[in-house]
């Protein structure tokens, strides 16, 4: 049994955390196989979107707490091991938004710690009512330090902060309210609604999806005056592909676009 399951079919990848036993937690081997796929996809010309979901009761819990005692055990009490974990998880979760491809998260049960911050971490997410979401470690003496970086960047600060300090978890409810996820549906409906949306975003232009997204990334750091600049760069370079000027042709005469390319320009 793979540990993180893939299944292609039209443009869009699905991953599947399959460690229901332990609530796909992040485990070293969860990490591990998540990574690869990263680093698979980021070389995919032919995959347009992907799609994270978990197997079980739960989407995921966060990090391996019995791993993370067992690396305690070192000599050095563990720094050397926790340094290398976050840093492993770390590049899991930029690896995420540094994709080419938009990723959904396709959530139910609950996403807790580094699981809400991989939710956080995905461009859109689509969630089960009933799920909830939390960053919960405070509850148990470990600051939610690095799961905050995603979730202070999808949330209010104010809202990030509660649930940062008090432990408590977000509803589905209160979590689309604070932009956490994109919308919240019936659980026997969240595939459907997720692969809908998977379809939605496969159906257009890869290459102008593709360079959308990391120009949507790159400009929220920069200052106004950096963005506007960096932006109208990019779209001068989006404007001269042929396939945009074949989609605004066919926009303006009423038709379906030819576009020779699905994947660049």
């Amino acid at each position: 049994m793979e540990i993180l399951e893939r299944r292609d079919a039209g443009g869009i990848a699905h991953l599947h955390m399959n460690a229901p036993e332990r609530l796909n937690a992040l485990s070293d081997e969860m990490l591990a196989a998540l990574q690869a796929q990263i680093d698979a996809l980021g070389q995919d010309r032919d995959t347009r979107v992907v799609v994270i979901s978990g197997a079980g009761k739960a989407f995921c819990a966060g990090h391996d707490l019995k791993q993370m005692q067992a690396g305690r055990q070192a000599e050095d009490g563990g720094k050397a091991y926790f340094a290398d974990l976050f840093g492993r998880c770390a590049s899991v979760m930029s690896g995420l938004t540094r994709l080419p491809q938009p990723v959904i998260a396709q959530v139910h049960g609950i996403a807790t710690a580094a699981g809400c911050q991989m939710v956080a971490s995905c461009d859109l997410a689509v969630a089960a009512e009933g799920t909830r979401f939390g960053v919960n470690g405070v509850n148990i003496g470990l600051f939610c330090s690095t799961p905050m970086v995603a979730l202070s960047r999808n949330i209010p600060r104010k809202k990030a902060f509660e649930m940062l300090t008090t432990g408590r978890f977000l509803s589905t409810e209160e979590a689309e309210r604070a932009g956490l996820i994109n919308k919240a549906v019936p659980h026997d409906q969240l595939e459907a609604a997720t692969q809908e949306l998977a379809e939605t975003l496969a159906g257009k232009l890869t290459a102008a999806v593709k360079i959308g997204k990391s120009a949507f990334y790159d400009q929220i750091t920069m200052g106004l005056d950096e963005a506007y600049a960096y932006a109208g760069d990019v779209m001068v370079k989006n404007m001269l592909w042929r396939d945009t000027d074949e989609g605004i042709s066919a926009f303006l005469e009423k038709r379906a676009p030819d576009w020779a390319v699905k994947t660049d320009n």
